[in-house]
C-alpha cells in the first residue's frame, strides 16, 4: 500500500474519529441554546378556561419550568405526565407552566380533561413566544432561575429522572 496514501486518509480520519469520541455521553436533547445565560424572553399569555393572563413576570421570584407543546404532538402526549407529575413533586420550589404553541382553545381543553393538568396552560396566539424563545419543535423545555434567566434546554420529551435532573440544577443555580 502507498504510504502516503495511507498518511493522507489518517489525516482525514483521526480527527473525525476524535470529534465523535468527543461527543460520546452528550445527551443530544439538551440544547445549547444561545439563550442560556441570558434574560428569558418576557411573556403575557392567558390561561386555557380561567382566562387569566400569566407572565414571565409574575414566575419571577421562584424558578420555572416552561414547557412548549402541543395537543397533536405525539411525544407531548408522552411527556404530559411526567410534567403534571412534575409539577405536583416540585410544586412549592418550582413553577410549571405550559405554553400551548400552534393549537386551538377547544383540542386544549379536550386534552386537559383527557390527561389531567396540574399547572396552567397558556395559549400563544401566533406562536409569537415560541418564536422569541427560538422553539423549532415541540416539546420544548427551558429552565429558567428566580431572576429570570435561562439556566437550560431540553428538546424532545422529558422521562421524569431527567426532569428531576434539571429540576436540580435549577435550585442549585440559586
Amino acid at each position: 500500500m502507498n504510504k502516503k496514501v495511507l498518511i493522507a486518509g489518517l489525516v482525514l480520519v483521526l480527527p473525525l474519529i476524535a470529534l465523535f469520541a468527543m461527543s460520546f455521553g452528550n445527551d443530544p436533547h439538551s440544547v445549547r441554546s444561545p439563550l442560556v445565560g441570558r434574560q428569558a424572553p418576557p411573556f403575557a399569555l392567558t390561561s386555557v378556561g380561567e382566562k387569566q393572563t400569566v407572565s414571565l413576570d409574575a414566575l419571577k421570584g421562584k424558578p420555572a419550568v416552561v414547557n412548549f407543546w402541543a395537543t397533536w404532538c405525539q411525544p407531548c402526549k408522552m411527556e404530559h405526565g411526567v410534567l403534571t407529575r412534575g409539577a405536583n413533586a416540585f410544586g412549592e420550589q418550582v413553577q410549571f407552566v405550559g405554553v400551548v404553541y400552534d393549537d386551538k382553545e377547544e383540542a386544549i381543553t379536550e386534552f386537559l380533561d383527557r390527561y389531567g393538568s396540574g399547572y396552567p396552560a397558556l395559549i400563544d396566539e401566533g406562536g409569537k413566544t415560541a418564536i422569541a424563545y427560538g422553539v423549532t419543535g415541540v416539546p420544548e423545555t427551558f429552565f429558567i432561575d428566580a431572576n429570570g434567566k435561562i439556566v437550560s434546554k431540553y428538546a424532545g420529551p422529558l422521562s421524569p429522572d431527567l426532569l428531576a435532573k434539571h429540576v436540580r440544577e435549577l435550585l442549585e443555580a440559586q
